[in-house]
């Protein structure tokens, strides 16, 4: 099981951030576009190509985000009107998300099968995760669900 750290800097008005693996190695770069409508995110690799787009739909009632994976759109995520936890709708391909979304600890299921999880990590400056990937050919996928999520 692969483990990865996403630390979000507190004040960055670019949205810009990096995902790091357990020997604190920049494994991919996340960057949002400033000041632009839509606002999108964009993850890459350590050797700068794009590997994932996030895409926040405008003019919707409630947040809604696209993620697309090597130029295809794979994951379109919508927050629903709730009053206490935050409750969101994923459609991807049989991708379900199940555990504590208010604290940010949460697995990612497959088709049934577990792939990986998030734990929010407190009091840290800044906002912290691990993210622990089971199938290391998922891990794309489950880096976009998450930075879709907390952005």
């Amino acid at each position: 099981m692969k483990e990865l750290y996403i630390k979000q800097k507190l004040l960055s008005l670019s949205g810009r951030f990096t995902v790091k693996d357990a020997d604190e190695r920049d494994v991919y770069i996340v960057e949002g576009s400033f000041m632009k409508i839509p606002k999108v995110y964009t993850i890459k690799d350590e050797r700068e190509a794009e590997v994932a787009r996030i895409t926040k739909r405008v003019l919707t009632w409630m947040p809604k985000f696209t993620v697309a994976v090597a130029g295809e759109e794979v994951i379109t995520i919508k927050k629903e009107f709730s009053f206490f936890k935050p409750r969101y709708t994923i459609d991807a391909l049989g991708l379900e998300v199940t555990g504590d979304w208010w604290g940010m600890d949460f697995e990612v299921y497959q088709h049934g099968e577990f792939i990986g999880d998030v734990k929010k990590k407190w009091f840290t400056w800044g906002d912290s995760y691990q993210v622990r990937v089971n199938d290391e050919s998922q891990e794309n996928l489950i880096i976009s669900l998450v930075v879709a999520m907390i952005v």
